[in-house]
This record gives C-alpha cells, structure tokens and sequence, in this order.
C-alpha cells in the first residue's frame, strides 16, 4: 500500500471544470492495429507497469492524501477503446477532444483510444495516464513497456506471484489521516523553510519585493554554497495567459534531429538549448503576428526529472522545474540563441547547485484538507498575474525504431496540462528516431490558431539551420 505524495495529490486537486491534468501522446503506426491485439498485449505485460493496475482509495472525508490499491475488478478492455477519423486534421480535433475529457476517479487513472482513418493504412494510439500517477521520464518508461526492438514480440516472463495491495480500513486511514493532522503544522513550517532558499526561482513569489534577498539570507543561514543569481522572472501578460476553458486543441510535427545536433555543434550549445531557441522563436512570431510581443521576454516553466531510480519510483511523480525566460524580446536571431544559451545555463547552474525539491515542498506545506482549494487559487492567480507563460517540456526519447504489436511506431507526439497558472499552451516534445516530434495543446479559445504555432516551430528551425551553415562558411 502506497499513499500518494504531497506532489502527486496536488496533481488531483488541481482538476477542475477546465482543467485535466493528465499526460498523454499520440503514437503513429505504419500498419493498422487490432483492439484484440492492443488489449492481448497490455495484459501480457501488465505487471511491467504497476500504474496501469492501481486505483484511489480516497481517506474518509478527504482528510487526508489518498492511497494506491489495486483494483480487484480491473478489466484491460474497460480502458481500451476505438473509434475512426476522417484523415490527419480530423486527428488532431479527435485527439483534442479526448485530451480535454477528465478521468474515472473510480477506476486506475488511464486510457488508450486505437484511431482508425489516418490514411496511408496507419493507425494512431492516443494514451493518457493521470499526472498523479506519472510524470514525463516514467510515462516514457511505462510505455516501453509495451514496446518491442523488432516486429516479432520479445519473450516477457510471466507475472511472479504477488499479492494484491488492498484498500486500509477506513478506520485506520482515519488514524493515520488525525495522526498526520496532528504533525502537519511543524511539517508545513519544515517545508516552508527549505522553500525559503529558493524563493527567488519560484513563479509569481519571485516577483515580490524582498524575495531574492530573503531567499540569499535563508541560504546563507542554513550554510548553503553560493548560487548563481537567475534574472527576472516576471512573466509578461501574453493572450497565453488568463483563465482558461474546458475545450483543448493539439496540433503535431517533427523536425530532424540532425538539423537540432547541427545548430548545437556549430554555436557551442546543448540540443536542449537549441529546442528553447525554438520555440521562443515561434513565440516571438506568433505574438508579433497579432501586434502582441511584450517588450519582456516570456517565462516558461521546464520540467526536470529528479528521478533516482530507486525501486517503488514507478509510480508517481518526482520531478522539479526549472523557471527561465525566454529571449522572445531578442529580435537577431544568432543574439537570441546566445541569449538562450547564457539563460539556460544560469539555470542549470542554478539548479545544479540548489534545492531541487520547493514544487514538493509548497505542495507538502498544504494540509491535505485544504487541497481542494487549489483550483479556486489557480483561477485567482490566473486572472492577477501570470505564473508562467508557458510549459516547455523535452524528453529524451531511444534513437533505434520501435514496435507496438508487431507495427512499426513512426512518430510519437507527447502532450502535457493546462491550468489557469501555467497557461493556455503547453510545448512538449520527445526525441525519437532521428527525429524531435513535437505536440502542442492549447486552450482554443486563447489560441485559435494552434497549427500557426507548428509551423514557426518548423520556420524557426530552418532559420536557424540556415543559420548555422553561414557561420561554417
């Protein structure tokens, strides 16, 4: 039995009536699929990824984080579902629709939608899993699960005997839940104190008048090493930000990996950094295509995996974020690409060196009870002042082709959440093959023109392609 952590459950209590925070991504095959064969597979392996098996076990009248059980009438099928398009840009608003519809609380936290209709006799597998339960490095892992190095299936040993996690007595939750209740304001003041050392690189408290210095204070207390200092990171207010509806909409694309490796080898940067440049380069497009671009620079929010490895770290999130601007104010682009280098490296520094824990320990300094609270929160800050303009998410992805049941996996287009406090769109992509595909959600009714944003994505890598080989010649 597993209680969920403080991040984990702030993942549930973020949901609202406009916001599903789950994870998802669109896996392209050259070949058509059956439901048979998705849902024969997926039982196969079912005890190689535990996530896929567990429900909630909420603790009696919310007073406390729930637990992860196994779901004794868990039926594969149940989350296996199938429907048909009509072509690529059908897909897309398919795949969007699906994405803005929230989970079944009462059953494990998944879903998988084989799409028929794409064309070219392909298919596509749309999968989502709740945010509670994985984050961007684990979803790539349990995914894996289910993916083969060649078209013939590899041999996977049966399941070992295991005994089932059964839900605590209500009793005991109660218990423990008064017991926690009891702990949890010296808890919430131990959290609040590590969380005062970062304090300058937490969005929206960074911006408060005495926030860096206490933040240099609480570090030197506590006899920290010194940190690079980061610079502002007040975000802008963008037609990205505000509060957001209920509607999502997803666009998709690649770009080759070799034109990211070419920019990065020729400029002296990490392929990480040329992906930022990127993408603040179809920022800055798409904002001056609407007269829009702030004098500022955006400020994105980047996921980092500060996963160990360790065993139990298959389910749930352990992840931190990186906060940097985003050199959208830069209109040169070779200036903006040193920009990006010098902000990411300040960054990295930065967090190389400092706590990577404040997003588990702000989460940890709410008593569960007043969980429910969040969305309430988000909408607030939403409609104040932007956290972030954004959420930037690369994940490194295997560079061999891939298999999923017997069919060749093309491309894999990874998606992420929107909330009123990060905005209404989400940049996410995953290495793969010789490619980077990207996949992007928007709230629609503040970015009517997702398929704009692809495209300076792929304008904004030919520029700086273009770019790089000048400067070999």
């Amino acid at each position: 039995m597993r209680q969920l952590t403080a991040l984990d459950a702030q993942f549930l209590s973020t949901e609202s009536a406009t916001t599903a925070a789950h994870v998802a991504g669109v896996a392209v095959l050259d070949a058509p699929v059956t439901r048979a064969q998705l849902i024969d597979l997926i039982r196969a392996r079912l005890h190689l990824a535990p996530p896929l098996r567990m429900r909630l076990a909420d603790v009696p009248f919310g007073l406390d984080r729930p637990y992860w059980v196994d779901d004794p009438s868990f039926d594969v099928a149940d989350h296996v579902h199938e429907s048909t398009v009509h072509g690529p840009d059908d897909l897309a608003r398919h795949v969007g629709r699906l994405h803005a519809r929230r989970l079944d609380r009462k059953r494990p936290l998944w879903e998988m939608h084989l799409i028929h209709g794409i064309g070219e006799d392909r298919v596509a597998v749309y999968s989502k899993v709740h945010h509670a339960a994985i984050d961007g490095v684990s979803g790539v892992e349990l995914l894996a699960a289910f993916l083969d190095f060649s078209p013939e299936p590899r041999p996977v040993p049966a399941a070992p005997p295991a005994v089932p996690v059964q839900a605590p007595d209500p009793v005991d939750m109660l218990a423990d839940a008064f017991r926690r209740g009891l702990r949890q304001p010296m808890a919430s003041l131990r959290s609040l104190g590590r969380a005062f050392a970062d304090l300058d690189a937490i969005p929206v408290i960074a911006t408060l008048p005495g926030a860096r210095q206490i933040a240099r204070a609480t570090r030197s207390f506590r006899g920290h090493r010194p940190v690079p200092d980061l610079p502002s990171l007040a975000a802008p207010r963008t037609p990205l930000n505000g509060t957001i509806s209920s509607r999502r909409s997803f666009a998709y694309g690649s770009v080759a990996l070799d034109d990211l490796k070419h920019i990065a080898g020729t400029f002296g940067m990490s392929v990480n950094d040329v992906v930022m440049t990127v993408c603040a380069s179809a920022l800055r497009a798409w904002l001056a295509d609407r007269g829009r671009l702030p004098a500022q620079p955006l400020v994105a929010a980047v996921p980092v995996s500060v996963r160990t490895g360790r065993d139990g770290d298959s389910i749930g999130n352990q992840i931190s974020a990186m906060i940097t601007p985003l050199a959208t104010d830069v209109a040169d682009p070779k200036a903006r690409l040193a920009a990006v280098r010098a902000t990411m490296m300040a960054a990295k520094r930065r967090f190389a060196v400092s706590r990577t824990t404040w997003l588990h320990d702000l989460c940890s300094a709410l008593p569960a009870p007043l969980a429910g609270l969040t969305p309430a929160v988000f909408r607030l800050t939403g409609l104040v002042t932007p956290g972030v303009n954004l959420i930037i998410s690369n994940v490194p992805g295997p560079q061999s082709p891939l298999y999923l049941a017997g069919a060749r996996l093309l491309a894999y287009y990874p998606m992420s959440v929107l909330t009123d406090v990060t905005g209404a769109l989400s940049i996410t992509c995953i290495s793969y093959d010789g490619s980077l595909d990207f996949g992007i959600v928007a709230c629609p009714t503040r970015v009517p023109d997702i398929w704009q944003m692809m495209a300076h994505i792929h304008d904004a890598t030919t520029e700086l392609t273009k770019l790089a080989d000048a400067e070999l010649r």
